[in-house]
Parts: structure tokens; sequence; C-alpha cells
């Protein structure tokens, strides 16, 4: 197994709208989609596409919408026989709108807070034979840090996407061997208003923060900053990229290529997959990104 990831699984419904609508307003939508999705799912997804092995470790309940998620994770060929089913919860859901190409979302956890250490304990020895354990934070804290625990203790690398963000306990942190926040969410998980590339500086090589249409930017550890532009796209449905991102992220990271090469892999793959509707039905092929990234040039 090359890489892990531990984390959410949600069914996505997602209507498209004129726009998003305002506090206590009703207006009328265009359509209604489903979608597979979750942080996590749609990470694995994203490193299945791309040609990595991937195991997925989560919950779903015992419904069709956790059958569709589990089949939908296999097709692409992700290993998905860890991923337990729940009685007594439901599958996770997620409520998207999406209107003049930005999105809302409404998590309802569902059978994700079962993600607990009890099952972590479960399949540990699986864990962590992985190259890269990948989490994000739409599962319950103390599975957060007590994974960046053994993996710590078993020197097994640490992904982090800390979103939903939260303040990250500074044990945690430097647990964690690559943190991928946004702007906004860099901000929280650290309780620190700092000029962004003070933060990146005080963290070089693990913090890489994501900042939209400006691609991602990092620290190497001399200080300097590396920026890695985003790619021209047409965009349709934002929902996913960062999932993307991050995914395409840890292959390039895993198969040795430096955090410039990486950036630049990631944001690519997260450019692509922004041109059709829905997390994960955007997401590209090894193929798709290798041919874009012959077009542009080196950062």
């Amino acid at each position: 197994m090359k890489i892990a990831v531990v984390g959410s699984l949600n069914m996505d419904l997602t209507v498209t709208a004129p726009r998003i609508p305002l506090k206590g307003e009703t207006i009328l939508g265009h359509e209604l989609q489903y979608h597979p999705g979750g942080k996590g799912a749609n990470q694995a997804f994203a490193i299945a596409r791309l040609g990595t092995d991937v195991t997925m470790f989560g919950c779903v309940g015992k419904d069709a919408f956790g059958n569709q998620l589990v089949d939908n994770l296999k097709s692409t060929g992700a290993e998905t026989k860890w991923i337990k089913q729940i009685d007594q919860a439901k599958t996770g859901i997620a409520l998207i709108t999406v209107g003049e190409h930005d999105n809302t979302i409404v998590v309802v956890p569902g059978a994700n807070s079962y993600v607990d250490i009890n099952y972590i304990n479960t399949v540990k020895d699986e864990l962590l034979q992985a190259s890269l354990v990948m989490m994000q934070l739409e599962i319950p804290s103390p599975t957060v840090q007590y994974v960046c625990q053994i993996c710590h203790e078993a020197n097994v690398p640490v992904m982090l996407n800390p979103a939903p963000a939260i303040l990250l306990d500074q044990d945690l942190i430097n647990q964690v061997s690559y943190l991928t926040p946004n702007e906004h969410e860099a901000q929280i998980i650290f309780n620190d208003t700092s000029a962004l590339e003070d933060l990146l500086r005080r963290h070089p090589e693990k913090l890489v923060v994501t900042r939209g249409a400006l691609g991602a930017i990092v620290a190497d550890n001399t200080g300097h900053i590396i920026s890695v532009p985003a790619i021209d796209a047409v965009v349709v449905d934002t929902t996913g990229a960062g999932d993307t991102f991050n995914g395409a992220l840890a292959v390039a990271l895993t198969e040795g290529q430096n955090m410039s090469k990486a950036l630049q892999f990631a944001n690519t793959a997260a450019g692509l997959s922004v041109s059709k509707l829905g997390a994960q039905s955007g997401m590209p092929t090894r193929a798709e990104v290798e041919e874009l990234l012959k077009t542009r040039s080196d950062p």
C-alpha cells in the first residue's frame, strides 16, 4: 500500500442555482444531482485516478448511499475492504449549493462519527504499512490526534488537510509532515494573523497554503518562498478542487518529486478538476495531468 486515507465518506446532494441564496431567501434552482463525496473519499478517489495505490479507511451506513460510495471507490481502483458499515447510523451527506462559480456546503457526518479510536485500532496494522497517511477534519478530532501520534511513533509521514478548520494542538502540528490549509484556514489552525510568509517560514516544507486562483505557496528550508500559480481554467464547479490538490500533492511527494514540482503537479490536477460538476466526476487521470504539464513552464 502506498497511500492511506483516513477520513469521511459522504453523498453530496448538489443543487445548481443562479446564485447563492441570501439568509432567509428562497430561490428556484436548476437541478439536483447526487455525487459521491466526503473529503476523505474525494482524496482517495483523486489518488486512484492518478494511478497510485490507495486504501480508504472510514465508515458508512448500511444503506444505499453507503453501498454507492464504496462501489464508486472500487470502480477507480481504490482498496475499500477496510471501510466499515455501521448499523446504527446513516451514511454522511453534504448539502451543496452551486451558483456564480462558487458554493456553500453543509455536512451531516452520520457514520463518519464512528471513525473513532476503537475503529483505528482494528485497522492499525494495515494503516501503518502506508508510505503516507492522509487525513482531514471531517472525522472526530480525537481520532485525528491518535492517528498522528501512532504514525509519528512509527515514522510514517502524515499529510493533514485541516478542513473544516479548527485551532490545532501544537503537539499535533509537530507530529504531521505536511499541513495543507487555504489562507483563511491557516490563520484559524494557528490562531495567528501574522503575514502569510511569516507563517510559512516558521513551518518550512510543512505548511503548504492553497490560494484558489493564485495557486499554492510554501517556504523551503532556507526561508525562500515558493509560489506556484494556478492554471487557467473554465470554472464550472469548485467542489473537490482542494481535495484533488491534496491527493495529487500526496502522489507527487510519495514519488519523490521536490516541493516545487509537486505543487505544479497538484495545481494542474486541481485546475483540471473545476471544469466539471461534482467533486469526483471532474478529477483528472494521470495522463490528463501530464499532458497539460507539458505546456507549462517551470515555476
